[in-house]
């Protein structure tokens, strides 16, 4: 079978990094904000594609993107028609800060070992073709390991944000698989703590990194932004919600609330995945708006007059910690979450979001809600509190524990070299 690697997109034009976009390198760098950079280039296995919708990785590796090369290898995208495309090859598209998405294409019909496979020889292929020959692995899906375990990074991190294996439709070797990265990982993050209670279990070196918060972006909220057109003519109050619609979401919730409340208008924004439209709730007063890009969510936010956070209670939502809950409060919005752990802990301890199990407690919490906006304590409460956390410190915390890490690998390996003999 054919293999071929599209052409790099042209190198970015600028960045503020010692790095070529061309060679591997690891000299230090120092940051706008004094801080001290050290990495080789950074490999990124996804089970997520970077231009669906903007969260932890983005935040993360655009990050990681300003100061050296980073590759974002995504799932394969599979062809069904037999047209050249159709041979397995790489297409390489360009992002943020010269970010490198790596997008294997692959045609249909190939078993599951042969694609893992297919994809481990292309990626040789590229990373010789790329000169990428000192680098960290980072993975947010285990499933990964079947195409890049050949290869031999320096380190190796698990940034694990969510329990992949309680989700809908999870490969069944999924949890086979994790415990063959928890044995190969160095480090392992957690996107909260509930995960990081039970990942700590399973590797001595874990770090809880839950969800942070770009505020300048989201405080754009508080400004006068123009109202988008299609939230516009929708009658106040209103009840928002951004995120992937899936299995997480409570619909059944969303519609008793709809039901009861026919005064508030019900704002949905976000694709919808894993379950059928059809079984959506449809009442009059609920409005759902499709996926947003990123820069447009804080124009969305700021006519709402209560966030929600409408997550069920199942298995896949037992140790999630949503970003919107810092993003909703950097808004300036009243928020109110269903008894998720990693809400319960902090948020709704320090009573900065009100917590319901139920549709009439969630009904009653809305209505007190809508009174909160006006409360002055609890908005400078909160800015106190959102002072504390940051995309931008989560991710040089991140960073001096790889550089530790990785020193240490290093003065092992040059102290076992020190001690073998010459000949």
């Amino acid at each position: 079978m054919p293999l071929s690697s599209s052409a790099e997109a042209p190198p970015r034009a600028s960045a503020p990094t010692t790095q070529s976009s061309g060679a591997s390198s690891t000299a230090a760098t120092t940051t706008s904000a004094g801080f001290t950079y050290s990495l080789p280039d950074l490999v990124c296995f996804a089970h997520l594609h970077w231009d669906f919708v903007w969260q932890r990785p983005q935040h993360l590796l655009s990050r990681f993107a300003q100061y050296g090369r980073v590759f974002y290898v995504e799932d394969p995208f599979i062809h069904h028609d037999q047209t050249e495309a159709a041979f397995a090859h790489l297409e390489i598209k360009e992002r943020q800060n010269g970010l490198k998405v790596v997008v294997p294409h692959l045609p249909k019909d190939l078993d599951e070992a042969t694609a893992n496979d297919v994809q481990a020889r292309l990626l040789t292929r590229y990373f010789i073709e790329n000169n990428i020959t000192q680098y960290v692995f980072w993975y947010y899906t285990p499933m990964a390991l079947d195409k890049s375990r050949h290869l031999k990074p320096v380190l190796t991190v698990y940034d694990c944000m969510d329990e992949l294996a309680a989700f809908k439709f999870a490969p069944p070797r999924l949890r086979e698989l994790e415990q063959e990265l928890f044995q190969r990982a160095d480090l392992v993050y957690t996107g909260g703590q509930s995960l990081y209670e039970a990942k700590s279990l399973q590797h001595k070196d874990a770090h809880a990194f839950p969800s942070s918060i770009d505020k300048d972006h989201f405080g754009q909220a508080r400004t006068n932004l123009p109202e988008p057109a299609d939230q516009a003519p929708i009658a106040h109050p209103r009840v928002g919600f951004f995120g992937v619609v899936d299995e997480r979401l409570d619909i059944e919730l969303l519609g008793q609330l709809a039901t009861a409340h026919p005064e508030w208008q019900f704002v949905i924004i976000g694709p919808v995945v894993k379950i059928d439209p059809a079984l959506l709730p449809r009442q009059k007063n609920i409005h759902y708006l499709g996926g947003k890009d990123y820069k447009e969510l804080p124009s969305y936010l700021r006519g709402w007059d209560v966030a929600t956070l409408l997550f069920a209670d199942n298995e896949s939502t037992k140790f999630i910690s949503p970003t919107k809950t810092p993003e909703y409060l950097a808004a300036g919005k009243p928020v109110v979450s269903t008894p998720i752990r990693d809400v319960v802990r902090p948020y709704g301890d320090l009573n900065l979001v009100q917590i319901a199990a139920d549709a009439p407690s969630f009904g009653k919490a809305i209505g007190k809600a809508l009174e909160q906006a006006k409360d002055a304590e609890w908005l400078s409460r909160t800015d106190a509190y959102l002072t504390t956390i940051s995309w931008d410190l989560t991710w040089e915390q991140m960073v001096t524990l790889m550089q530790q890490k990785l020193a240490a690998k290093t003065s092992s390996a040059d102290a076992l070299g020190a001690t073998l003999p010459l000949n």
